[in-house]
């Protein structure tokens, strides 16, 4: 095989346009398909836990969806499905993405010359065999002061509305206040390549 014809086919279980894109840098070719859970009704005392979680929910509920529409025991090739949640976690508390623009500018005001975590899930599942490996990773990020008006602009532009915790370390206007991210960037943005590319290998 070529190395760039994979001899499975790959699914990424998230609408995520940070996940498409990881997977798509790693050198995958890739269909799209996203869970419909309630991620709310899921509820773990550990950030560790509830990001495994929340993978298997959503792992499950595309599988279900799949066994609807196509027999994959007709496939010679494996279809691989990937499957993965992030948290924030801010002195042990779980955050979510914000719920008003308020709560946006609190999430980063605390970060401000402080620290956040992100644990994020990844679940790998052979479609073929219903082998399924998962693991999570925990990224630390440091910033510096934010200025207020940095906050402003971000609300006002909305991103941070989406992300888990308001929290994003790629935009062009948080770059200058990250003072250091203990892990891959990747993994905060969703998708910890160096672990999901051990998981592929794994339960081919």
């Amino acid at each position: 095989m070529e190395a760039n014809a994979p001899p499975f086919k790959l699914i990424l279980g998230s609408s995520s346009a940070a996940r498409r894109k990881i997977l798509a840098d790693m050198g995958y070719q890739f269909t799209t398909m996203s869970a419909d859970i309630d991620e709310k009704a899921i509820r773990k005392e550990k950030p560790e836990d509830l990001v495994m979680a929340l993978a298997e929910a959503k792992a499950d509920a595309i599988i279900s969806k799949i066994q609807k529409t196509e027999n994959l025991e007709k496939d010679v090739n494996p279809t691989i499905l990937v499957a993965a949640d992030t948290v924030v976690v801010y002195e042990g508390v779980v955050r979510e993405k914000p719920s008003s623009e308020a709560e946006a500018r609190q999430f980063m005001k605390d970060y401000s010359n402080g620290h956040a975590a992100t644990v994020s899930s990844v679940l790998v599942t052979n479609l073929v065999t219903g082998s399924r490996r998962g693991e999570w990773d925990k990224v630390e990020i440091y910033f510096h002061e934010i200025p207020d008006q940095v906050i402003d602009k971000l609300i006002e532009e909305g991103i941070v509305l989406y992300a888990a915790g308001g929290l994003i370390i790629e935009h062009p206007l948080i770059v200058p206040y990250v003072k250091e991210v203990v892990g891959s960037t990747d993994s905060v943005m969703g998708l910890p390549k160096a672990l999901t590319e051990r998981l592929i290998k794994e339960i081919l």
